[in-house]
């Protein structure tokens, strides 16, 4: 992680941990400039120069893998602690349409750990704006076999067996090897790196988790804004953990592939803002059948 060669826009973040991934999320792509280094998208009509910094074809998970927090302020609360820090963003290092500030929250307790970001444009001209992570949740037995998820959606995204490009379509996933939509959740048979969409909400949450049964193990990760569109999950085969992205925007947001449709990207005028929330908790899936943490 020293920000050169490989680590040039900071990539190494997103291999572990819970990089946060603003002001868009997954893959972005449009048009390649003559020296290979500036993918151009457009968005109402305006062209966004983002760096291409992936596979030679995309930029990719946002803009501030290299970003510093400032303002950082812990306190004690009533059945915890909170941490609170800005990332005065700007325009993103030049790449984005307006400046913006984006401020996190992330509050520990017995029961859970909320976390909170809210992007303000503080800026003068309007802009999009997407906000999701790639949180890497360990199997603590190692045994991925075993492990279970529950993701409470119904399409998945069909991407090129190529190039990896989104195609436009979205699949149902009913019957299928993506189908992870049951209370009871579904193993994790084969290397997954999949945008799922059509979620269902339930008491005000997407309520997607990981469980590993040999560990009695369970991590419940619930969206809470309303602004997510799908989850993303990222789990290769041959390794020991699942992310599970809540996020607001489709792969390739800005893809000609959508024909308009609406791909998750808020916008945002002067001074207007969005917010992202999600919640982790912890549940013993051998304690219950259908349901975890009931």
């Amino acid at each position: 992680m020293n920000g050169t060669g490989p680590d040039e826009f900071g990539n190494l973040n997103h291999s572990f941990g819970a990089a946060f991934l603003i002001p868009f999320t997954s893959r972005a792509g449009g048009t390649l400039s003559a020296d290979g280094k500036v993918v151009d998208a457009t968005w109402q009509g305006r062209t966004i120069h983002l760096p291409m910094d992936f596979l030679g074809k995309y930029a990719v998970h946002g803009l501030i893998s290299q970003a510093k927090a400032e303002n950082l302020r812990t306190k004690r609360t009533a059945g915890g602690q909170m941490l609170t820090g800005v990332i005065h963003a700007g325009d993103f290092g030049g790449h984005w349409l307006s400046d913006t500030d984006l401020y996190f929250t992330i509050a520990l307790t017995a029961a859970a750990v909320d976390v909170t970001v809210m992007a303000k444009n503080v800026g003068k001209e309007p802009e999009p704006m997407a906000i999701g992570w790639h949180a890497y949740l360990a199997i603590p037995s190692g045994d991925r076999g075993q492990a279970r998820v529950h993701i409470p959606a119904a399409t998945r995204a069909e991407v090129d067996a190529i190039d990896g490009r989104p195609t436009g379509k979205l699949l149902p996933v009913n019957g299928t090897l993506y189908d992870f939509a049951s209370a009871d959740g579904a193993p994790l048979d084969a290397s997954m790196n999949t945008n799922f969409s059509h979620l269902t909400w339930a008491n005000g949450a997407v309520d997607a988790w990981l469980a590993d049964p040999e560990s009695n193990y369970g991590i419940r990760v619930a969206g809470l804004s309303p602004r997510i569109s799908t989850v993303h999950l990222y789990s290769p085969k041959n390794d020991t953990f699942a992310a599970i992205e809540e996020q607001f925007n489709f792969q390739d947001p800005f893809g000609d592939e959508w024909k308009g449709m609406d791909t998750g990207m808020v916008p945002l005028g002067p001074g207007g803002s969005t917010t992202w929330k999600v919640r982790l908790d912890l549940f013993e899936p051998k304690a219950t059948a259908t349901k975890p943490g009931n």
